[in-house]
C-alpha cells in the first residue's frame, strides 16, 4: 500500500495520525475490483460473462468506489494501530479532510485524521504482596434450631376444630365460599368457591380476615370493606363492598413435631440429614457475605495502590450510565437520603469519581487477569446464559437460544465471571488472614461509596 501515515499529536492517551491513499491507488483498486466482478455479471442485452468493463464502470462506478473507499479507510485504521504496537481504548474518531464526493468520483485523495484513545502502560500491583483481612462468621446450634422451626411452621397441617363451641381463631384454617357486590351488585373477580384461608395471614384485603374470627362451621357472615386506593384493579379502587361468606369448615393448626418424619415430609432420610442441610445452607450463606465482605477491601486495596491516566471516553461511557440511573432515581424521588439535598453539580462530581473509580479497577483487573492469562470457558458461558435465562420461567429456553445468537449479550455476560476469577486469583495469591466476627458484623452494610463492588 503506497498511503502515507504521519504522527499529528501524541498527549497523554490519545494519538491522532494524518493518513492519505493517492488517487491513484484508489483507481488501481477500482480497476481490480470492476475485473474481478465483470465476469460474474448478468446484464440484459450482453452474453453472460461478455459485459464490458467500461459498462460496468458507467453504471456501478460510483457504488463500487464508495466500496473501495471504505475498504481503504479500514485497512489503513488497522495499519496505523498494528504499525504503531496501539491497543484502543475504544473506536477510532475517523474525520474526512476535503471533499469526500470528489475522493468517490475519482479525482482526490483519500485523506483523513484518526484520532484514538490508547490504553494507559502500567504494571498492576503483584497479588502475592496484598495483606488481606476476611471476615468470618460459623452458625450456632441455636441458628439451625430456629430454621428447623421455621420449617416446622412452614409445613403444618390443619385439623378441623371439635369441641362443644368451635369459634375460629387468628391462625386458624377456614375453608370459604364468598360473593363479592359493590351497591348490592356482584362485581367480577369477586366469587370463589372452597378456598382456604388463614386468618391473619393478610392474604385478603386489610378488614377482611379479622371480621371472620368467632365464625363458625356451615353459618355465613357478611363482611363489610373498603378496597385501598392502591388497589390493583382499576375499577375496585377505593370502593365499599360487602361479601357475603359461607363457612364451611373451621381448622386448627397442628403443628408438625421435629423429627424424622418431618424430614421424610421434606425428601430427606432423617430428621440428622435435614439438620446437617440446614446447617450447610447457612454456611454458604455466611460464606457468601465473606467474600462479598472480601472483595470490597480488595477493591479498595486495589485502588489506593494504582494511579495512572485512565481513557477519557471509558471514564465517560461509565459515568453516563451511572448518571442515566441517577436522573432515573431523581424523577422517581428514590434517591438515597445523603443525595437527595445536593445540587447536580456535587452529584456530577462525586459519581464522576466513582466513575473513575471503576475503570481503574477494571483495566487494574484486566491487566492482572491478562498476566495470568485467565480465560472465560465456553462451559462457564453456558452455565451463566443457562442461569439467567431460567429467571424467565417457562420461556427458559427461547430465552437461552436468543442468547445464543447475540455476541453482544454474551460479552456482558462474560465481564462478571472473568472478574471473578480475577478476584479469587488475587485472593489464592495474597496474604488472608481470617478474623472471626459476630453475624450483625458480617451482615451489616458498611458506609461505602456506591460502586464500590462493581469494577
Amino acid at each position: 500500500m503506497s498511503m502515507q501515515i504521519v504522527e499529528k499529536s501524541g498527549e497523554g492517551l490519545s494519538r491522532v495520525y494524518g493518513v492519505t491513499v493517492p488517487v491513484a491507488e484508489l483507481a488501481e483498486r477500482l480497476e481490480a475490483r470492476i475485473a474481478e466482478l465483470t465476469p460474474q455479471m448478468r446484464i440484459k442485452g450482453f452474453r453472460p460473462g461478455k459485459v464490458p468493463p467500461a459498462h460496468v464502470r458507467r453504471v456501478h462506478g460510483k457504488a463500487l468506489m464508495a466500496e473501495v473507499v471504505q475498504e481503504a479507510l479500514n485497512e489503513s485504521t488497522q495499519k496505523v494501530l498494528a504499525d504503531n504496537n496501539l491497543r484502543p481504548a475504544s473506536e477510532p474518531d475517523l474525520t474526512p479532510e476535503g471533499d469526500i464526493q470528489q475522493v468517490i468520483d475519482g479525482k482526490a485523495d483519500l485523506a483523513f485524521q484518526l484520532a484514538v484513545e490508547i490504553m494507559p502502560d502500567f504494571t498492576p500491583v503483584d497479588p502475592a504482596t496484598l495483606t488481606l483481612t476476611r471476615p468470618v462468621y460459623k452458625p450456632t446450634d441455636a441458628e439451625v434450631d430456629e430454621a428447623l422451626e421455621g420449617l416446622a411452621k412452614q409445613s403444618r397441617t390443619y385439623e378441623p376444630r371439635t369441641g362443644k363451641s368451635v369459634k375460629a381463631k387468628d391462625g386458624d384454617q377456614l375453608i370459604v365460599d364468598f360473593v363479592g357486590r359493590i351497591d348490592g351488585v356482584a362485581f367480577e373477580g369477586g366469587t370463589a368457591t372452597d378456598t382456604p384461608l388463614t386468618l391473619g395471614s393478610g392474604q385478603f384485603i386489610p378488614g377482611f380476615e379479622e371480621q371472620l374470627v368467632g365464625a363458625k362451621p356451615d353459618s355465613t357472615v357478611t363482611v363489610k370493606v373498603k378496597f385501598p386506593d392502591d388497589y390493583q384493579a382499576e375499577n375496585l379502587k377505593g370502593k365499599d363492598a360487602e361479601f357475603e361468606v359461607t363457612v364451611k369448615e373451621v381448622k386448627a393448626p397442628v403443628e408438625s413435631a421435629i423429627d424424622d418424619e418431618l424430614a421424610k415430609r421434606l425428601g430427606l432420610d432423617s430428621l440428622d440429614a435435614l439438620k446437617d442441610l440446614l446447617r450447610k445452607n447457612l454456611e454458604e450463606q455466611y460464606a457468601g457475605a465473606s467474600r462479598f465482605k472480601l472483595k470490597r477491601a480488595l477493591l479498595d486495596v486495589l485502588d489506593s495502590k494504582h494511579d495512572f491516566p485512565l481513557p477519557p471516553k471509558m471514564v465517560e461511557a461509565e459515568f453516563g450510565v451511572i448518571w442515566q440511573q441517577v436522573q432515573a432515581d431523581k424523577e422517581r424521588e428514590a434517591l438515597p437520603p445523603e443525595d437527595a439535598g445536593k445540587t447536580d453539580e456535587q452529584l456530577q462530581s462525586e459519581y464522576r469519581k466513582i466513575a473513575e473509580r471503576r475503570v481503574r479497577l477494571g483495566l487494574v483487573l484486566a491487566e492482572i487477569g491478562r498476566a495470568a492469562n485467565v480465560q472465560v470457558t465456553e462451559q462457564e458461558l453456558l452455565q451463566a446464559m443457562r442461569q439467567e435465562a431460567m429467571r424467565y420461567g417457562a420461556q427458559a429456553q427461547q430465552i437461552f437460544e436468543m442468547f445464543r445468537q447475540n455476541p453482544n449479550f454474551q460479552t456482558q455476560l462474560r465481564a462478571p465471571i472473568f472478574e471473578d476469577k480475577v478476584v479469587d486469583l488475587i485472593i489464592e495469591k495474597a496474604a488472608v488472614t481470617d478474623e472471626e466476627v459476630s453475624k450483625d458484623d458480617l451482615l451489616k452494610e458498611d458506609e461505602m461509596p456506591e460502586g464500590y463492588d462493581a469494577a
